[in-house]
């Protein structure tokens, strides 16, 4: 979902006038962090169920990318929108941490998806999300929001998602817009 923020905000950035010159100035404190969590979290996506011992650890792997996620994220909440990112970041971190590092999803909810992935969710294999059941704690932090058409993209989201998003959109037209408006095009004036 977040890359779908992170898509709308851009074209809405686009519509209103803004750049990508903000997008190309962009200074974050220790902006390495990012880039490394996200292809950690791929690699354990990949892999977590072609090699076992990467699957017993994986909830752990998990929490510990969220962690230093957090960190991060507070690390820039000076910027617009990444204090909003890192509350919906937290929700969705306290649900997983307190659901054995797993994200729980509603089944009813993903009857908008693909079979394979409910059957994926009954039996335990999708690592990074568990069904809910009824020893799920705060499953309202869970994804339990489904989307469809006309959204072009069948999903389930949760609320900490829904806040991230918010908080990515103010962020990317902070980066786009903000500097345009805080230096506004000189004024030619000619004297007679």
């Amino acid at each position: 979902m977040v890359y779908d923020g992170i898509i709308i905000a851009l074209i809405v950035g686009l519509f209103r006038g803004g750049n990508f010159k903000g997008l190309a100035d962009m200074k974050l404190k220790q902006a390495w962090v990012f880039p490394v969590l996200l292809m950690i979290q791929i690699a354990v996506y990949i892999l977590q169920n072609k090699v076992p011992a990467l699957g017993l650890y994986s909830n752990t792997i998990f929490i510990l990318v969220y962690i230093v996620g957090l960190y991060f994220l507070w690390l820039n909440r000076h910027h617009p929108g990444f204090f909003i990112i890192f509350i919906g970041v937290l929700l969705n971190f306290l649900v997983m941490a307190f659901n054995g590092g797993r994200m729980p999803v509603s089944l009813e909810a993903s009857s908008v998806l693909d079979p394979s992935f409910i059957e994926a969710l009954k039996t335990g294999l999708y690592g990074k999300h568990a069904a809910i059941t009824e020893s799920t704690r705060l499953a309202f932090l869970g994804d339990i929001i489904p989307l469809s058409a006309p959204y072009p993209r069948e999903q389930i989201i949760s609320i900490g998602d829904v806040i991230m998003n918010i908080g990515v959109f103010f962020f990317i037209q902070y980066l786009m817009l903000g500097k345009i408006a805080k230096n506004p095009t000189p004024q030619v004036t000619t004297t007679n």
